[in-house]
């Protein structure tokens, strides 16, 4: 195909905006912000776009770090998104040695799949679009929604259920990875995700009368399990319950993290409160409900026995995708007249200090072979369904599939660079310190803003594209589970934006990560 003048104006304008979103991308890059705490990502990004003419609703759907921007009237609309919500625990210099960016604790986070990226090629793309369109005439809608915590599938599902999808004609889904490509069948799995807070409300119903004398001294009384031994058990129980959860086929996770307790500084009373996340994905929605049933009894089970009581929050449910071929397909066309992603001189220059950094031997050719090609969506399905069982038709989690619920939704991928000798490792410090060195990181969301210029300008223009999507979309949506055609969340779900998530705080000490301040833990005895 060849482009028309309206698209090849779009994919000039975004490397007309490369050098300063450039210095933009660095900016989120820095702030490096987890999930829900997204504060000062959010707002470079809103302000950003209301200079640029796009109305701006802050907090969309009730989150604090999301926004919905618009530009445009009458014809299609359509729709990209920004993420900008890093990893904890991954924070990595720009720099060819280990370590955190400067003033970070070494646990801070850090972009590990490059959402840094992923949100300046969706706003390089809506930008391009919108000042093409702006240039040429005519109708068409452009929208950019803000969309925080991607690493617990947070808040599109919250989007989806208050409605903010309804109206969309196409959505197009970014993110930088390993390949160029897009997917074609497959998709990504459901995710749910609960915070189970356990509560020891009554302090010491514990122990007999004869003991609870002051002449034995308070420090001596039996206490009460509480908090902590909740957590541990409900930690331990899941863990010999997790093969009681559903038959030992299809690829699924469940995985568990403890949010942040406040009971440090007192050794003799039962802890009064714990909170521990479960996060599960699968293909199939009654074996999310199977896990969900087990780990609610285990809480229960837990509750019981250690004098607690216990509550149970939803984080998020999500559906998986609706493949749609149209939009795929023309998509992928725009890519392949815009060629892969490709890396100059200094990237590689880089990239050979980077393996001398972990010991490897400098090559000519650093980066993956995959980097720097085009493979085919049809050719992607294939070499993902070699490692699913026949019946499975999705994979791991992203909650970009809630928007294929609501409208024809492709899903695309530009390169990142990757140590050819390190292989497709998302979490070496070595391939994330070129998440933030501009030679290493500009052509991929450059081109990816390249794709989303093109391909939302082709769903406003070309109108057989477009009613092909449309058709396929409703005969797959009515095809669907019925379970799953509404979102999952009810229209009054209040995201969990105010449980204690790990952030970034100021204090007389200074701004700091929650974590300590020091790197001397003590004596090491393991």
């Amino acid at each position: 195909m060849t482009f028309t003048s309206r698209q090849s104006l779009a994919v000039k304008l975004v490397e007309d905006l490369a050098p300063e979103l450039s210095e933009f991308h660095r900016q989120i890059w820095s702030y490096s912000e987890s999930a829900w705490r997204e504060y000062r990502s959010a707002k470079l990004y809103v302000d950003r776009l209301r200079a640029e003419g796009f109305e701006v609703e802050e907090g969309s759907g009730g989150m604090p770090t999301a926004f919905h921007a618009t530009w445009g009237s009458g014809g299609p609309q359509v729709a990209a998104y920004a993420e900008y919500d890093a990893t904890p625990g991954y924070s990595q210099d720009a720099v060819a040695e280990r370590g955190p960016q400067p003033g970070l604790h070494h646990w801070a986070p850090g972009f590990t799949d490059a959402h840094s990226a992923l949100g300046v090629g969706a706003l390089a793309g809506a930008i391009a679009a919108k000042r093409a369109l702006e240039e040429t005439g005519g109708p068409g809608t452009i929208h950019l929604f803000g969309e925080p915590a991607e690493k617990v599938c947070g808040s599109k599902a919250v989007h989806a259920a208050k409605g903010y999808y309804d109206d969309l004609d196409a959505a197009i889904s970014y993110h930088p990875y390993w390949h160029n490509t897009a997917l074609w069948d497959i998709t990504n799995c459901l995710y749910w995700s609960v915070v189970f807070t356990f509560e020891c409300v009554e302090e010491e119903p514990w122990g007999k009368e004869l003991f609870r004398s002051n002449s034995v001294g308070s420090h001596n009384l039996v206490r009460s399990p509480g908090a902590l031994d909740a957590l541990s058990l409900m930690v331990t129980t899941t863990k010999y319950t997790k093969e009681n959860m559903f038959p030992s086929t299809g690829s699924w996770t469940l995985n568990e993290a403890v949010l942040g307790a406040s009971h440090a500084t007192a050794d003799n009373l039962p802890p009064r409160i714990s909170q521990l996340q479960f996060s599960w994905r699968s293909p199939l929605y009654d074996i999310q409900e199977q896990i969900q049933d087990v780990l609610v009894r285990n809480a229960r089970h837990v509750a019981a026995i250690t004098n607690t009581q216990v509550s149970m929050r939803w984080v998020t449910r999500t559906r998986p995708g609706l493949p749609n071929h149209a939009l795929t397909t023309a998509l992928y066309e725009n890519l392949t007249e815009l060629g892969p992603t490709t890396f100059g001189p200094e990237a590689r220059a880089f990239a050979a200090q980077l393996e001398k950094a972990v010991g490897l031997e400098p090559s000519e050719a650093p980066f993956l072979p995959e980097n720097e090609v085009l493979i085919s969506p049809q050719e992607t399905d294939r070499s993902i369904r070699e490692h699913l069982v026949p019946w499975q038709d999705c994979t791991g989690a992203d909650d970009y599939t809630e928007y294929s619920w609501h409208a024809p939704t492709v899903r695309f991928f530009t390169s990142k660079p990757f140590l050819g000798q390190l292989g497709i490792d998302l979490w070496h410090w070595a391939n994330n310190a070129m998440n933030g060195y501009p030679a290493a990181i500009d052509p991929c969301w450059v081109k990816g803003g390249q794709t989303i210029a093109a391909t939302a300008l082709q769903v406003i223009d070309d109108e057989a594209m477009l009613a092909a999507a449309k058709d396929e979309y409703d005969r797959r949506r009515g095809e669907a589970d019925p379970r799953l055609v509404r979102p999952l969340l009810p229209a009054d779900f209040a995201a969990p934006t105010e449980l204690p998530w790990p952030e970034y705080v100021q204090t007389s000490r200074g701004f700091e990560w929650t974590l300590p301040t020091t790197r001397d833990y003590g004596e090491r005895i393991a």
